[in-house]
Protein backbone atom coordinates (compact mmCIF):
# COMPACT_ATOMS: atom_id res chain seq x y z
CA UNK A 1 0.00 0.00 0.00
CA UNK A 2 2.67 2.66 1.17
CA UNK A 3 4.67 1.95 -2.23
CA UNK A 4 1.39 2.19 -4.56
CA UNK A 5 0.66 5.63 -2.26
CA UNK A 6 3.72 7.03 -3.06
CA UNK A 7 3.74 6.32 -6.64
CA UNK A 8 0.65 7.85 -6.54
CA UNK A 9 2.11 11.10 -5.11
CA UNK A 10 5.36 11.37 -7.34
CA UNK A 11 3.41 10.58 -10.53
CA UNK A 12 0.92 13.67 -9.82
CA UNK A 13 3.88 16.11 -8.91
CA UNK A 14 3.35 19.19 -11.03
CA UNK A 15 -0.39 18.49 -11.80
CA UNK A 16 -3.00 20.04 -10.07
CA UNK A 17 -6.96 18.92 -10.89
CA UNK A 18 -7.46 20.80 -14.21
CA UNK A 19 -3.97 19.20 -15.31
CA UNK A 20 -4.52 15.56 -14.10
CA UNK A 21 -6.36 14.30 -16.99
CA UNK A 22 -4.10 15.91 -19.66
CA UNK A 23 -1.56 13.28 -20.36
CA UNK A 24 -3.44 10.23 -20.41
CA UNK A 25 -0.10 8.22 -19.71
CA UNK A 26 0.25 9.55 -16.13
CA UNK A 27 -3.89 9.74 -15.40
CA UNK A 28 -3.37 5.65 -16.55
CA UNK A 29 -0.38 5.22 -14.37
CA UNK A 30 -2.33 6.74 -11.47
CA UNK A 31 -5.47 5.35 -12.08
CA UNK A 32 -3.24 1.82 -11.66
CA UNK A 33 -1.66 2.46 -8.74
CA UNK A 34 -4.93 3.51 -7.34
CA UNK A 35 -6.16 -0.13 -8.08
CA UNK A 36 -2.98 -1.37 -6.83
CA UNK A 37 -3.36 0.67 -3.41
CA UNK A 38 -7.10 -0.27 -3.05
CA UNK A 39 -6.24 -4.20 -3.65
CA UNK A 40 -3.88 -4.19 -0.84
CA UNK A 41 -5.89 -2.34 1.81
CA UNK A 42 -8.63 -5.59 0.63
CA UNK A 43 -6.24 -7.93 1.46
CA UNK A 44 -5.54 -7.02 4.39
CA UNK A 45 -6.93 -9.18 7.48
CA UNK A 46 -10.18 -8.04 9.14
CA UNK A 47 -8.57 -7.77 12.31
CA UNK A 48 -5.37 -5.59 11.44
CA UNK A 49 -8.68 -3.34 9.69
CA UNK A 50 -10.46 -3.50 12.83
CA UNK A 51 -7.84 -2.50 14.96
CA UNK A 52 -6.57 0.40 12.86
CA UNK A 53 -10.43 1.90 12.36
CA UNK A 54 -9.17 5.44 12.14
CA UNK A 55 -7.80 4.47 8.61
CA UNK A 56 -10.90 4.58 6.09
CA UNK A 57 -10.30 1.32 4.16
CA UNK A 58 -14.05 0.94 3.68
CA UNK A 59 -13.57 4.30 1.16
CA UNK A 60 -10.23 3.01 0.10
CA UNK A 61 -11.75 -0.39 -1.33
CA UNK A 62 -14.32 1.66 -2.82
CA UNK A 63 -12.09 3.70 -4.71
CA UNK A 64 -10.25 0.98 -6.06
CA UNK A 65 -13.59 -0.59 -7.12
CA UNK A 66 -14.56 2.20 -8.76
CA UNK A 67 -11.58 2.81 -10.97
CA UNK A 68 -11.91 -1.25 -11.61
CA UNK A 69 -15.26 -1.20 -12.00
CA UNK A 70 -16.84 1.82 -13.49
CA UNK A 71 -13.44 3.71 -15.29
CA UNK A 72 -15.62 5.36 -17.35
CA UNK A 73 -17.50 6.98 -14.18
CA UNK A 74 -14.01 8.65 -12.34
CA UNK A 75 -15.35 11.77 -11.05
CA UNK A 76 -11.89 14.15 -11.72
CA UNK A 77 -12.27 15.85 -8.83
CA UNK A 78 -13.05 12.64 -6.43
CA UNK A 79 -9.79 11.58 -7.75
CA UNK A 80 -7.71 14.32 -7.49
CA UNK A 81 -8.99 15.41 -3.56
CA UNK A 82 -7.89 11.43 -2.68
CA UNK A 83 -4.42 12.54 -4.20
CA UNK A 84 -4.17 16.01 -2.71
CA UNK A 85 -5.89 15.48 0.08
CA UNK A 86 -6.30 12.55 1.42
CA UNK A 87 -3.20 10.48 0.69
CA UNK A 88 -0.40 12.46 2.42
CA UNK A 89 -2.55 11.83 5.33
CA UNK A 90 -3.14 8.18 4.86
CA UNK A 91 0.88 7.55 4.43
CA UNK A 92 1.20 8.81 7.63
CA UNK A 93 -0.97 6.13 9.13
CA UNK A 94 0.22 3.80 7.04
CA UNK A 95 3.94 4.28 7.66
CA UNK A 96 2.54 4.15 12.07
CA UNK A 97 0.97 0.84 11.21
CA UNK A 98 4.03 -0.31 9.79
CA UNK A 99 6.07 0.43 13.02
CA UNK A 100 3.50 -2.01 15.13
CA UNK A 101 3.59 -4.98 12.67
Amino acid sequence: MLRAARKILEYAVGTNRETLPAIPMRLDALLYEMIVFGEAARRLSQELREHHSDVPWRDIIGMRNVVTHGYDQIDDEELWQVIDRDLPGLISKLENIMTTL
